[in-house]
């Protein structure tokens, strides 16, 4: 079977390759070893500031979203790193872009403001909703296939 090739442009391996699994690698660092500091920035209000240590729950919930970061990094940077095959770069992005919806909703209960009011954002909120609007729209864009040079025709097979 016959598998389209492509050469993607250097705002896709920029992006794809080093910021956003760099950006995450960052934030898999605050989940598991800056906690405290990671619930305040998320919700200050309702983030145990009075309290000394973090429920043990919250912590493993915490340190299991950093996991989910690195895997998230790893999976981005090495499956793209490995390929230039359009259906798994499209496959790959098309998940990540599923996540990224999930991830936005996961942040609705702090209110539909939080949507659009940047100018109230902290870093946690620049990370959490317009880092993710970036990459939603680098994903959108590279789907849409602007920007995607594709190539020859690779004739090794394809799951």
């Amino acid at each position: 079977m016959e598998a389209q090739t492509f050469s993607p442009s250097l705002p896709y391996i920029f992006f794809f390759l080093y910021i956003e699994p760099f950006s995450t690698i960052v934030g898999a660092y605050y989940a598991h070893l800056r906690q405290k500091e990671y619930l305040q920035l998320t919700h200050a209000s309702s983030a145990y500031i009075t309290s000394s240590a973090i429920p043990l729950g919250t912590q493993v919930v915490l340190s299991q979203l950093a996991n989910l970061y690195l895997l998230f990094a790893f999976n981005e940077a090495m499956v793209l790193r490995s390929t230039r095959s359009l259906k798994t770069w499209r496959a790959l992005l098309t998940g990540l872009l599923i996540a990224d919806f999930g991830h936005l909703y996961s942040v609705a209960p702090l209110g539909t403001s939080v949507f659009w009011r940047f100018w109230d954002w902290n870093a946690m909120d620049w990370g959490n909703i317009g880092f993710v609007y970036c990459g939603a729209l680098m994903r959108c864009l590279f789907l849409a296939g602007v920007g995607v040079r594709k190539t020859a025709k690779d004739k090794t097979a394809s799951l």
